[in-house]
């Protein structure tokens, strides 16, 4: 197991039992019989659902997400991975950007691609922006499943 799998089980792990405390905490509050602790009982015990929805939510995506991208190493579709890196790691986002025009013309030559969506989702992330290539990755894994 890598470490960041160890560390995704660990977070959730212990964000399960503070999860735990909190709906306990909760009845608590709600017991004591007073308006304010009854409301803010039931808050808590709002709160851990939503916040056990999105990890649930979380862990899916990323199960899906490694999935396609062990599809696409099998099939030998990864590109190469030889853009310059700066001492943290990430890569130089000029080099990443000048890249990304070719991964947006795959999207838009072949629209209902899961792997050129995947491969967007790449370039997204290699330029520094995360939230696109989230949005690319979530477009991939909804394509492959339709």
């Amino acid at each position: 197991m890598n470490t960041g799998k160890a560390g995704v089980l660990v977070m959730t792990g212990l964000l399960a039992i503070y999860l735990v405390f909190i709906v306990q905490y909760g009845f608590v509050l709600i017991g004591t019989q007073q308006p304010i602790g009854i409301a803010m009982g039931i808050a808590l015990l709002v709160i851990p659902l939503i916040g056990g929805w999105v990890i649930v939510r979380e862990l899916l995506f990323v199960r899906s997400a490694g999935r396609l991208l062990e599809t696409l190493r099998t099939e030998g579709g990864l590109p190469i991975d030889d853009l310059p890196r700066l001492p943290s790691g990430r890569a130089v986002a000029e080099a990443a950007d000048a890249q990304f025009p070719q991964y947006k013309e795959a999207v838009e030559a072949a629209p209902d691609s899961w792997r050129a969506w995947l491969l967007l989702g790449l370039a997204y992330d290699a330029s520094g922006d995360r939230a696109r290539a989230r949005w690319a990755t979530r477009e991939a894994i909804r394509l492959e499943r339709s």
